[in-house]
Formats: structure tokens, C-alpha cells, sequence
């Protein structure tokens, strides 16, 4: 009897602790659920309710929007002060005009894309000149058309500010909200299926999906390059038994393009499922395809290495040569005129030194300086000139201190065969002799050559009489190379004038 009892005791005790782990349990699984649900619901009330693909859409109306919104403030502004009737039809109108012109520029050169719009700098500075183009083309029709009359300056001054300001500060707010929407994944997307290389890691590329607010519900990997069609067929057959029925919108392969003959025909296995199915290239093609790019007829051309300039930086700079070149000329005619008497006075020869360089790409041009030396030494035999050197006219010493001898370079400028910015350009026989000991030295003929640039306001300039020194100045140069813009050259031109009062290392 007692056995009885105690067996039926343990039998109770068990069971009311099985059934107390199975409620812990379960109310754990619940709490977890809730938990799950909560996480869910946050997401989604985190999400902002745009996708990732209507940035540029929604840039684009940004821009015109603040335009229209300029002339409007600028002509209610102007007329109120002028005490004259409101009417903005007109102004409104050609705001209109304005705005999508410079909307179509920007759009044209591709600065609306997610990836341009992070970079700052160069918006503000293809704002800027997009603005001013557009300006000048109106402005061009407004004198063609004789209609001038019509228009208020003060106000078109103000809707020129105004728009200006409110686009930079467009950038500087969608800059930061793509960087917010980018890192914490805020934008809204449709439940997409991943199939990967077997031979890839698929985390990555989630990651990446995610970022741009994709869903990525579901992955599948794809048979090995040597599988045979029939388990390239039971994958599809998968794939399409998992998505039926799903709220999926999209099948994404993330794959070689060596493999696209068997993406192609994967593809039309899975052409039951009515949405698209698309690639995202890896490996050497998606090198490729990060590359510029533009139509050449009916073929594709992709940029393997860009050109240290562009058409449209190269006209730019080419536009500031001239002007530059050109009026510095003209302002300089009397000092060149007293120049040249002093040089023929002084000692006999020509009043000019002509001497063979090489310019862009290895271009041979002859570079023009006022004679400093007794000499004309060119050629493949030169010797550099020193700080005590015999061959130095006295005219020609206080030339070379104050670089007045370069003056007459401005010719090679409006000639085309040099700039007023660049790397300085050297003798051929020193050329000859540098390129052998300085790596990467014949880099420096990617561009035209200058009357001054980046090694030259920092201090290098006048002879090279160490290694040690000439690779110094080719580091600057390439420097400039790698790194123009239009505003470089304009703090290269102003810097300089003090680093010729400075007189470092000039002979």
C-alpha cells in the first residue's frame, strides 16, 4: 500500500512539473512572438514610405519646385517693395523654362543618381555651373529677341540668388537623409527572392540589397557551373513552388556574367512567375559595368581609364587660359616693351629665348623666354642654371628673381601648346635625365604643361640639384594631376604672385 502511494505521489509530481515546463515554455514561446511582432511593427513604422529607385524622381521635383518657388518670391518680393499690381504669370512662366532646362542638364550628365547625390562637392560645383549656363543661354535669347525691356534686373538678380541658395540647400538635405536612409535602412521596398553562387557568400550581398530597402525573404543557391541540366531544373521547380501563392515581387540572380547563357535559360524556367527577374553582376563584370559608359552607335563604349580631364573641364580651362593669358598681356605691353630695351642694351643677342619642350603627351613645342643668359644652349645638351653662374647677364639675374623672364610664356598659352596652370616644363635634355631616375616621371605630360602649378607655390621651382628635389616637385605635379579642379587652379594663380615676393629658390 505505501508503494502505491509513493508511486502515485511521484506520478503527480512529475506531472505537475511537466505541465509547469510546459507552460513556462510556452508562455517564453509567447513573450519571443510578441517580441517578434513588436521588432516587426517598429520596422515598419520605421520605414519611410518611399523606395529607393524614386530618389532621382523625387530630386528632380525637389529642384523644380525650389526654382518656381525663387521667381515667385523674387517677383512678389520686388513688386511689393516697387509698390507696383502683382502679376506672376509671366515671371512663374519663364521660372518654368529655367527649371526645366537646368533639371534636363543635370539629368543629361546623370547627377541625379543616389550614388552622384552623396557627393557633395561635386554637385555644388555642377549646380553652379548648370546655373550659370542656363542663365547665359537665356540671356543670349532675351538679347537675340530684343526683349530685355520686359524683364526687371532686380528681380532676375534675386531669383538667380535665391534658386541658387535654396539647390544647395537641396543637396545639403537630401545628402543627409540619403546618408540616414542608407545606414539605418529606411527605405520602403517589395519582398524580393535571392538566388547566389554556390561559391559566393550571400551575406553581403543581402546587406547590400537591404540598404536600398529590399526584403530579401528568401535565398537559394545556384547549382555549380559543371551540374547538369536537371538540377539547374529542380531548382527552378523550387523556386517556383516557394514563391506561388508568396507576396515576392522580384527573383534577383546575383551571379558571374560568365555564367549568362545559363541565367538566360534558368530565366525561362522560371517564366511561370509573373514578375521580373533580374541580375546583379559580380566578379570582373561588375568592375565593368561601374565604368563610364555612353552609346557609340549601335555598340557600348566603357571607360577603362579617364582622361585627367574632361570635354567640359578641359573647354573651362582652356576658357581661363585665354582670358587670362590675354589680358594679362595687355595690361603687361608697357613692362614687356621696357624689358626687351633693357635685355638689347644690356648684352648682345635676341631679346627672346626659344627652346625646345615637351608638352601633352610628349608633344614637342618651343617654349618663349626673355633671354637671361649668354648662352642658347637646346637641344639633348643643357646645363642647368646656378646660383653663381657666369652665363647669367646682369639683366638677366634680376629677371630670373623676379620670374619676369617666364612672361613671355603667355604666348604659349593663347597658342595652345601650354597653360597658366600645370607642371613647369623641362628642357629636353633634363627630361631625358629625370625620366630615369624618377618613377612615374613622364606622368607629368598627361596634361599641358603650365607657366605655374602646385610644386611651384610650394616652394619648387628655379634648378632641381638633388634626386631627393625632383622627385619632391614630380610628387606635387602628379599630385595636381590626380586631383584638378577648377578651383585649384584659380588658388595655384593667386599663390603665386606671393611665392615670387618670397623669392625661395629662384635663379
Amino acid at each position: 500500500m505505501r508503494k502505491i502511494v509513493k508511486f502515485e505521489f511521484f506520478s503527480w509530481f512529475f506531472s505537475m512539473n511537466f505541465v509547469g515546463r510546459q507552460k513556462v515554455e510556452a508562455a517564453r514561446a509567447g513573450e519571443v512572438a510578441a517580441r517578434d511582432l513588436k521588432r516587426i511593427i517598429l520596422d515598419k513604422a520605421r520605414k519611410w514610405p518611399i523606395r529607393y529607385e524614386w530618389i532621382e524622381s523625387i530630386a528632380i521635383g525637389f529642384d523644380l519646385a525650389t526654382i518656381v518657388s525663387a521667381s515667385y518670391c523674387a517677383s512678389l518680393l520686388y513688386q511689393l517693395n516697387e509698390g507696383l499690381q502683382i502679376e506672376l504669370e509671366q515671371p512663374l512662366g519663364s521660372a518654368t523654362l529655367v527649371a526645366v532646362l537646368f533639371c534636363l542638364l543635370l539629368k543629361c550628365q546623370g547627377q541625379y543618381r543616389p550614388t552622384e547625390l552623396l557627393i557633395w562637392r561635386r554637385q555644388i560645383r555642377l549646380i553652379f555651373s548648370a546655373w550659370v549656363s542656363v542663365f547665359l543661354l537665356l540671356a543670349g535669347i532675351v538679347f537675340a529677341l530684343k526683349i530685355g525691356s520686359e524683364l526687371s534686373r532686380a528681380t532676375n538678380i534675386l531669383f538667380a540668388a535665391f534658386s541658387l541658395i535654396g539647390l544647395i540647400a537641396n543637396r545639403t538635405i537630401i545628402r543627409e537623409l540619403l546618408k540616414k536612409g542608407l545606414a539605418e535602412h529606411k527605405f520602403s521596398g517589395r519582398k524580393v527572392a535571392l538566388i547566389v553562387d554556390s561559391m559566393q557568400r550571400h551575406n553581403p550581398i543581402r546587406r547590400k540589397l537591404c540598404k536600398v530597402g529590399l526584403n530579401v525573404s528568401t535565398t537559394f543557391a545556384l547549382p555549380p557551373r559543371d551540374a547538369g541540366s536537371n538540377v539547374r531544373l529542380r531548382l527552378a521547380k523550387d523556386v517556383i513552388e516557394h514563391i506561388r501563392g508568396s507576396d515576392i515581387e522580384e527573383v534577383i540572380v546575383a551571379a558571374d556574367l560568365n555564367r549568362l547563357s545559363e541565367m538566360r535559360a534558368f530565366a525561362n524556367e522560371l517564366r511561370l512567375l509573373p514578375f521580373p527577374i533580374t541580375i546583379v553582376p559580380t566578379g570582373a563584370a561588375k568592375e565593368i559595368l561601374d565604368r563610364p559608359r555612353c552609346d557609340l552607335g549601335d555598340m557600348t563604349r566603357i571607360e577603362l581609364q579617364r582622361g585627367p580631364l574632361t570635354s567640359t573641364e578641359h573647354l573651362a580651362k582652356r576658357a581661363i587660359d585665354l582670358i587670362g593669358a590675354g589680358t594679362v598681356l595687355v595690361l603687361l605691353v608697357p613692362l614687356l616693351v621696357m624689358v626687351a630695351v633693357l635685355i638689347r642694351l644690356d648684352s648682345p643677342g635676341p631679346v627672346f629665348f626659344r627652346q625646345h619642350r615637351l608638352g601633352f603627351n610628349g608633344r614637342g613645342f618651343r617654349i618663349c623666354k626673355f633671354r637671361t643668359m649668354s648662352t642658347l644652349e637646346d637641344g639633348f645638351s643643357a646645363v642647368q642654371a646656378r646660383p653663381v653662374d657666369d652665363r647669367i647677364t646682369r639683366v638677366g639675374r634680376w629677371l630670373r628673381k623676379t620670374s619676369i623672364d617666364e612672361l613671355p610664356q603667355l604666348f604659349n598659352v593663347l597658342g595652345g601648346s601650354m597653360s597658366l596652370v600645370g607642371p613647369r616644363p623641362h628642357a629636353i635634355a633634363h627630361d631625358n635625365h629625370f625620366d630615369k631616375l624618377v618613377r612615374n616621371y613622364a606622368f607629368r605630360q598627361r596634361v599641358k604643361p603650365g607657366l605655374t602649378g602646385w610644386a611651384q607655390i610650394h616652394g619648387y621651382r628655379g634648378p632641381t640639384p638633388t634626386t631627393e628635389h625632383i622627385e619632391r616637385r614630380v610628387d606635387y605635379d602628379l599630385w595636381y594631376i590626380d586631383n584638378w579642379r577648377l578651383g585649384l587652379d584659380f588658388v595655384i594663380l593667386m599663390q603665386t604672385p606671393l611665392e615670387v615676393l618670397r623669392g625661395r629658390n629662384a635663379c
